[in-house]
């Protein structure tokens, strides 16, 4: 839950007002400094942002604005520079968020190394006793085919004992640091170490679109761990509002697409030339082939 100090400072900021002759979105206006929740004490919230749809067309074509092209030039332009991986012009917007995660998410999450970061400070600042506990859906056991993911759900008892123990061990350990810090005198620096993953932290991550749709495709996958893919989610609705021509070829392109390797593309080749095909003759690994042939399956219009 936000603090008093949160509040007061979520107010001042949407009580400001500037003048500017920069492109603006209103859509994204609108959502500036209010916070998106995340998890159990987690959000994102847009704190600034550059460029809008326009920025990338007039860096792709270098000119001073609009001109004479119209609304379907510039959505085609986009639709090309996605379809043909042109990521210069995207290059141009970018996206300042102000997010809140636990710090095991915040792990996987600076794995991107194209953003730039300012972390919350554990060696100045006291720590907040806040701590992710998932929710009962979200506990499985260690899939059997996935050495990264997660398989079925545990029964409500198996569920019940782990919470139990991730809130005593949560517990345990911040009363460890305030007595260390408090007690001791212990240096902060020093005194954050006992602190679990689990903890919150929060930062500010400034990255341009280019980088931003490619932290989204990974991210909010299917396959993306749960807790990260909740926060890209929350991004992604955001972009959707920011660049929506940009966003709707990003789906179209990206998100909804699957490429083919080049033995794929001979492999379909014949297929169209009438030749039968099996995973056998084709010449593709066991992987290779399976994906190929999900993604060729007619889409499920139940």
């Amino acid at each position: 839950m936000p603090t008093a100090d949160d509040v007061a400072e979520l107010q001042a900021q949407l009580a400001d007002r500037s003048v500017t002759r920069r492109p603006t979105v209103q859509a994204l206006e609108d959502r500036l400094f209010h916070p998106i929740p995340c998890l159990d004490h987690g959000f994102v919230r847009v704190v600034d942002y550059m460029g809008d749809d326009d920025a990338v067309v007039q860096a792709a074509r270098v000119s001073y604005g609009k001109g004479t092209r119209t609304a379907t030039d510039d959505r085609g332009l986009i639709r090309y520079l996605m379809r043909h991986r042109h990521t210069t012009p995207l290059e141009m917007c970018e996206l300042k968020l102000h997010v809140k995660l636990p710090i095991f998410v915040a792990r996987q999450w600076i794995r991107h190394r194209t953003a730039n970061v300012n972390e919350y400070s554990a060696r100045y600042s006291l720590m907040d006793r806040e701590f992710y506990l998932p929710r009962v859906e979200d506990l499985a056991v260690q899939s059997t085919n996935n050495k990264q993911g997660r398989g079925e759900s545990l029964d409500a008892n198996a569920a019940a004992e782990v919470l139990r123990l991730l809130r005593r061990d949560h517990d345990q350990s911040y009363e460890t640091y305030e007595h260390l810090v408090e007690d001791v005198g212990l240096a902060r620096e020093l005194a954050r170490m006992n602190l679990s993953v689990g903890f919150y932290t929060q930062w500010y991550w400034k990255v341009d679109l280019h980088n931003l749709l490619h932290f989204l495709a990974l991210r909010i996958d299917p396959h993306a761990q749960y807790e990260i893919r909740v926060y890209g989610e929350a991004i992604a609705n955001i972009v959707k509002a920011w660049v929506p021509h940009c966003w709707e070829a990003f789906e179209d392109y990206r998100l909804g697409a699957f490429t083919l390797s080049a033995p794929m593309l001979r492999v379909v080749r014949r297929m169209l030339a009438g030749e039968p095909v099996d995973a056998a003759s084709s010449g593709l690994s066991k992987r290779e082939w399976t994906e190929m042939m999900q993604a060729l399956q007619p889409e499920n219009k139940a």
